[in-house]
């Protein structure tokens, strides 16, 4: 007999939360973090390693099940809302044109051209 862990109300609602900000696929996102983590040191014996946080563990969170999560994992999800909200209320006058502004959302898993 299989048990189902009970999830926290809480955490249902920043897992809705975090999967609505981070609205890039996983498969894109660990493309895109490894473009970005690219350079002449920066690829080790392990690339999944070598991805730049907090990207790499908003990924490993992607990969889960919500009755899966760890703290740490809930952490994570908290600190990837947090940032991308914060993000998108600074968005700077040039939008979606300003590339720095942008890659910081995408280094979150968020693509402000994404419609919703």
């Amino acid at each position: 007999m299989v048990r189902e862990k009970r999830v926290d109300a809480e955490v249902d609602v920043l897992w809705d939360d975090f999967h609505a900000q981070v609205n890039v696929p996983s498969a894109q996102l660990r493309q895109w973090l490894l473009t970005r983590g690219s350079g002449e040191e920066s690829f080790g014996p392990n690339p999944d390693l070598d991805l730049p946080e907090p990207g790499r563990r908003i990924l490993q969170v992607l990969t889960k099940r919500k009755v899966d999560l760890t703290p740490e994992d809930i952490e994570v999800m908290q600190d990837a809302v947090d940032r991308i909200e914060s993000l998108m209320d600074a968005k700077p006058p040039r939008g979606n044109a300003d590339d720095e502004w942008r890659h910081s959302l995408l280094d979150l898993g968020h693509d402000p051209l994404v419609e919703r």
